[in-house]
Formats: structure tokens, sequence, C-alpha cells
């Protein structure tokens, strides 16, 4: 399949507009120069609907819409259940996180780290952070980006994937976050109606043009395993997503880990203009969340008829895109396109702020803003060049690329999450603790994963979980004093919220009961 030259018209239009857009955005901060706080959080001046728009640009790339796509296609509906149940994450997050770490007044989450505990925590969580970052998100990113690039438009994947790579490059390593978070309203605002659109397409399309009712019943009617949200322990694809633990279990580790304690996601909400925008932005995105299966998992499904005969799982979403009409299927490609980049600018921009912020800095101080600013953009361009590098070897064997980055990121997640919530609400967490955490995360789950490899990786993140916060408070409570916690007290630290803020809650409650009960 190949674009007609209507589409890549489409295509190419976009591509400039963006450009355009970022470098006027940029160019505002040009005449007295960016120092850090402008480059890495925007000024600190984010209203909430771009920080809402810019958390699920960010999120939402090709291990998402590729990647999950691909999983509702060998799944079925069970894999939304990473998206809705980040929706109830994200409130949690809003309102009882993010008002520590804005009191406290970081720049990243290593910063917050060293002053909790001290420099051993943040270097050691720092250079894991920048290592997942490079090898396992931003090599997820480019090779399906470069996959799904391969298969609509005709052209070789590591062509496609050097496309992605410059194209981020070209649209944020000049303007920072702010040029980031501000193209990510026009990112976010393509991939929900594109993948809208899809989505509709599809279900038309299975029911030979009768319509979206007619084709969701006859996708549940002929696919019924691919509609039940809690897998039984005899479903084969038990081991990924296990039955209950879904709802109870270690995908709230997960799911914290990721919208809580993660750079590239939370740096959004730091750069807000104070906790109260930080929280409608929270809020904005969670409802964006409990959309998201509707855009990535039902084309998935719906192609398990109308592509029967794929070779791998995740070429369902690329090859559903032969259903839109010419012109259309430009703009949803470009839709596509603008989740991928969108995700590589935020996550190389956190990749930069992490080496500049926690490691670079402490090596070199003194320097002016504008050198760390640089030093920010050469890490920039490095993570990339490396991840392009490595993305073929790494990736190019797995048939679902997103169960690949769940199963690798949750050998830690488990200690990250002990660390952050023992940290910030426990006194007594010592540095000590929270580095046995950290290396028991690692230890724990290769040992279960050895001795116990039918244990499904998400009931072995919650057993990691559990193992990692008691040795955290056994060695916690063995060590004698020596930590200097300069971070703010949570009795400085109000977590009352804002009535919309509220009923915003509220409703993501009532709209989850709806969805569990339906498709249970």
């Amino acid at each position: 399949m190949k674009l007609e030259m209507l589409d890549s018209g489409v295509f190419i239009a976009y591509v400039i507009g963006l450009l355009i857009l970022a470098l006027w955005i940029s160019k505002e901060d040009k005449q007295e120069g960016k120092n850090t706080e402008d480059y890495f959080l925007a000024s600190k001046a984010l209203p909430w609907w771009a920080i809402g728009a810019s958390l699920i640009a960010s999120n939402i790339s090709a291990e998402q819409i590729i990647g999950m796509s691909g999983s509702g296609y060998a799944i079925g509906l069970a894999i939304a259940s990473y998206e809705w149940m980040a929706a109830i994450t994200l409130i949690l997050v809003g309102k009882y996180m993010l008002p520590i770490f804005l009191k406290n007044e970081i720049f990243t989450m290593p910063q917050y780290l060293e002053q909790r505990f001290d420099s051993r925590v943040k270097t050691t969580l720092a250079l894991f952070w920048l290592a997942v970052y490079i090898f396992v998100n931003l090599t997820a990113v480019l090779w399906l980006g470069g996959l799904a690039i391969e298969t609509v438009a005709g052209v070789d994947w590591m062509f496609g994937m050097v496309f992605l790579a410059v194209f981020s490059v070209a649209y944020s390593l000049y303007g920072g976050l702010k040029a980031v978070a501000y193209t990510d309203i026009l990112q976010v605002v393509l991939l929900v109606f594109g993948g809208l659109f899809l989505s509709y397409l599809a279900l038309d399309a299975v029911a030979d043009g009768q319509g979206v009712v007619a084709g969701f019943s006859v996708l549940t009617q002929e696919l019924p395993g691919h509609f039940d949200m809690i897998l039984s322990p005899e479903n084969e694809h038990y081991i990924s997503l296990p039955g209950i633990s879904v709802l109870i279990g270690g995908m709230w580790i997960m799911n914290f880990s990721y919208w809580g304690f993660n750079q590239y996601i939370i740096q959004r909400a730091l750069a807000a203009k104070n906790i109260k925008e930080a929280q409608k932005g929270i809020a904005f995105a969670a409802y964006l969340k409990l959309l998201m299966p509707v855009i990535v998992v039902l084309p998935g499904i719906a192609a398990v008829i109308l592509y029967p005969q794929l070779s791998a799982a995740d070429q369902a979403y690329p090859s559903m895109m032969a259903l839109m009409p010419v012109g259309i299927k430009g703009l949803v490609f470009a839709a596509l396109v603008a989740a991928i980049v969108s995700s590589l600018a935020s996550m190389t921009n956190s990749i930069s702020t992490i080496f500049t912020m926690d490691i670079y800095s402490k090596l070199k101080p003194g320097k002016t803003q504008r050198h760390y600013v640089h030093i920010g953009r050469i890490a920039a361009l490095v993570s990339l060049a490396i991840a392009l590098v490595v993305a073929e070897p790494l990736l190019g064997k797995f048939d679902q690329a997103f169960q690949y980055i769940q199963e690798f990121t949750g050998f830690f997640t488990p200690g990250i999450v002990v660390i952050f919530v023992m940290g910030m609400f426990w006194s007594k967490t010592s540095s000590a603790g929270a580095l046995s955490a950290a290396l028991g995360s690692a230890v724990f789950s290769l040992a279960l994963k050895i001795v116990w490899p039918e244990l499904p990786f998400m009931d072995r993140v919650g057993l990691v979980f559990l193992l990692c916060l008691a040795l955290c408070i056994l060695v916690s409570l063995q060590h004698k004093g020596g930590d200097s916690n300069s971070s703010v007290s949570l009795k400085e630290i109000s977590f009352d919220t804002e009535k919309n803020f509220n009923l915003s809650a509220f409703g993501v409650v009532l709209i989850l009961i709806a969805l569990y009960s339906t498709w249970w």
C-alpha cells in the first residue's frame, strides 16, 4: 500500500505547518535566550489544556497506537485496561502526588529523590531512567513508527525511523518543552479525530456498510472472546493480563510508576502555572484516556475479521488504514506520525533534562544557563542516534512490542513505586531503604522470572512490590541517622482539591464502573 499524491500532499502540508507553528512558539523567547527553566519547564507557565493535551500526546505513540492495536488483534478488549485504569491513576496522582512535587519546585524526579534522600539514590535512578528511555522507550517508538511508515507509505522502515527522528528534532530541539507542549494540542486533535474516523470506517466495513452499531454487533457476536475484560486462567493470553490482577494487582504499580514518577510524563505537570492548573490538566487527560481504546484497540479487533492472515499482530493498525479514502488517509497518517514524533520529542526533552540537571550540572557546576541548555540539546541528539542504531537488534524479533515494553519495565517499576511512595508518606524511610528497594526490584524480578516462569508478569510486579516494600521498611528501621531530608514536610502541603476536580474524579469512577460491569 502506498499513499496517493493527494495523501502525500496532505501529509507534507501537516509537516510544514507543524514546523512553522513550533518555530513561531520558540521565537517568543529568542530575544533574551532560554534559561534552564524556560527550556526544560516551559517557563512554568503551561495552562491546563496544554498540560492535558501534552500528557496524552506524549503517552499515545507508536507503542500505544501500533502496539496496543496489535494486542487488541491478538488479545482483545482486555488490553484496554491499561488505558482505563490509567484514568483513575491520573486522578490519584493529581490529588496526592502533584502537590508534593510542585511544592518542592523540582525539575526532575531524580532531583526530588536527592532532596528526600541523597545523591546516591538520585544518581542510581537517573542512570536507570536514562537507560530505559533510550534503550526501551525511544527504540520502541522508532521501531514501531518505522514499521507503520513502511506499511502505509511503502518506504523502507529504516528511512521511516530516520525521518521520525529528524522531524522530532526539527520542531522540538530549539524550543524545548514549550514548543513540544503547545504543538501537542494540534497533535491530539489530529490523533483523536483521525482515530475516531478510522474506528468508524472499520466498524462500517465489518458490517458491509451497515453502520457502526451493526459493525460493533458483528464483532461482539463473531469474536466474543475478544470482549472479555477480565481473562480467565484458561485463556491463552492470561499470562499477559491475569484476570482480576488488572483491577487490584500489579497494574496499579505499573500505572503509578508511569503516570506519577515518569519524567517525560510528569514534566508537563511540573511546568504548570500552579497546582490548580496542573490538576485541571490531569483531569482533562483522564477523560481522554477513557476514549483511547476506541481509537487504538477497536481497530485492532476489527482487523481480526478484515485482515485475518496478518503475519504479525503489530501490522493490524497500519493495515486498517487501507480503508481510508484518498486525502483522509493522508490526514490519518499525519495523526499517526503526530503521535510518534510528539512522544519522541517528549522523551528526548526529558532525557536531556535528566542528563543535564541531574548528571552534567553536578559534574560541571557553575556554568552559564545557556551552556546547560546547549548540553541538553546535545544529549537529545545523542540519545536519538543511539536509539536508531539499536532499535532493530532489540525489537526486530518481537511480535507484540507493547507487551515487551511492559515486561521489561516491570522488572524495575515495583522498586521505583516503593521509593517514591515511602519517601513521600513515611518519614522514617532512609536512603539505604530506598536503595535496597531499587536493587531488590531487579533481583526479586529476575529470581521470580527464573524460578516461577509461569507466573504472569503483572502478578510478579505485584509480588515484587510487596517484597521491596518489606525490604525498604526493614532496612529503614535498622538504619540509624545520616540522612538529610530537605524536602517539604507533608504538614506544609494541602491535598484539598477544587469542586470541579472532585466532580471530574467522580465521573471517571462512574464511567469505569459502567465499562467493567458491561464487559466483565
